[in-house]
């Protein structure tokens, strides 16, 4: 039989290829977990590169501020670009340094107080409910009451439990957390050199990219790139920006209310704010439940509290920072942090809100823009 021009076009080959990708997705669906194995064992030894173009892609922002208000005047441009480069460095050196100084070893200790007290607070805790339940002439709340008090008897065995069965691996989480440590000394070395070097590498990908691509898709996919890079970075600056003001707001408050361990709950809450969606309302249920231990009446005044700073914050506060640049639908939010979440772990949840927006830009700017395009062609509009 001959194969002419047309042979693509006969039934049967259109069925092999059917047939032949069935098996091949079924191939893959069977032996997923093999592959996403391949993966992490391949993943594992580029991770400090990975997580060097991370840390430069986030230092890069600040590098670029000093580049261009602060050394503006400098003609060299690589005099002026290594200066910015090693200024963003001493700003996040110094950070670091005064988080580390003023805010860990609070953090710490309130850690530390309440892990030591938090039997003595189960305790306190129960023997309020007791006594709420002896004054409960109804009878009505006793049920609910013994059930309340039973679930606490079980959060403390199991913390107790846990605890002990877990004594053995600190020697093996401590090697963890010292290849941690050695993986981001040098991520953060990395990043200083693609800093450095950012320029050259960009446009050494640029001429990689214009010989693999024609002069208008290079020129789109470049427009492509730069808007994205643009929501990115205006999420992740005023996400941190966002957190920051709401875990001061959520210190100042349980301070002038001589709230216990307002330190240690309010860095919970500024870092849990960072997540959309979902995670305001876990710091929320964090806080509230160390503090329900300790005062319980502090705990309600806690939540009521969070509630308006998170109306507030979201009606208000964030449409002021973001604009309407990331306005998308709350579906595609949530769908975005549920598939975010399952594929990326806490990096996806994080980066939710930015991956909605592109799809949605992408959504609209380019495929509705080609079916309507379609549309007028063959109605000739």
């Amino acid at each position: 039989m001959k194969l002419g021009g047309k042979w693509t076009k006969r039934k049967w080959v259109a069925y092999t290829i059917a047939t032949c990708s069935a098996v091949i997705l079924y191939m893959v669906l069977s032996n997923l977990s093999n592959i996403l194995s391949g993966f992490n064992a391949v993943y594992g030894y580029i991770k400090p590169v990975v997580s060097g173009i991370i840390v430069a892609y986030i230092f890069n922002p600040l590098a670029n501020v000093f580049y261009d208000k602060v050394f503006k005047k400098i003609k060299s441009e690589r005099v002026r670009w290594n200066m910015s480069v090693a200024f963003t460095l001493i700003v996040i050196i110094l950070a670091a340094v005064l988080l580390f100084v003023a805010l860990l070893p609070q953090i710490i200790g309130s850690a530390m107080i309440f892990g030591n007290n938090v039997e003595g607070y189960v305790d306190t805790l129960q023997k309020m409910l007791r006594d709420f339940e002896q004054n409960d002439t109804t009878g009505l709340l006793s049920g609910e009451l013994n059930k309340l008090a039973g679930i606490t008897d079980k959060i403390l065995a199991y913390i107790s439990d846990y605890f002990s069965k877990n004594m053995g691996n600190v020697v093996t989480t401590s090697a963890n957390i010292g290849k941690g440590v050695f993986d981001a000394v040098i991520a953060f070395i990395l990043a200083i050199y693609l800093l450095l070097d950012k320029n050259r590498l960009k446009s050494a990908l640029s001429k990689f990219s214009a010989l693999l691509m024609k002069p208008e898709t290079h020129k789109n996919a470049g427009l492509f790139i730069d808007r994205c890079n643009s929501i990115l970075i205006r999420y992740i600056s005023f996400d941190i920006i966002d957190g920051i003001i709401v875990g001061i707001v959520n210190f100042i408050f349980m301070t002038c209310a001589g709230m216990p361990y307002s330190t240690l709950i309010s860095v919970i809450v500024g870092l849990t704010n960072l997540a959309p969606t979902f995670g305001p309302i876990v710091g929320c249920v964090i806080g509230a439940f160390i503090l329900v231990l300790v005062i319980p009446w502090q705990a309600m005044a806690f939540i009521i509290f969070t509630i308006v700073l998170q109306t507030i914050d979201g009606y208000i506060l964030k449409p002021r920072l973001f604009g309407g640049s990331l306005g998308v639908s709350p579906l595609m939010i949530l769908i975005s942090i549920i598939v975010g979440g399952r594929l990326f772990g806490v990096a996806g949840i994080l980066l939710a809100i930015p991956f909605a927006a592109i799809i949605d830009f992408v959504w609209k700017d380019y495929v509705l823009k080609k079916l309507e395009e379609r549309h007028s062609k063959r109605y000739n509009i």
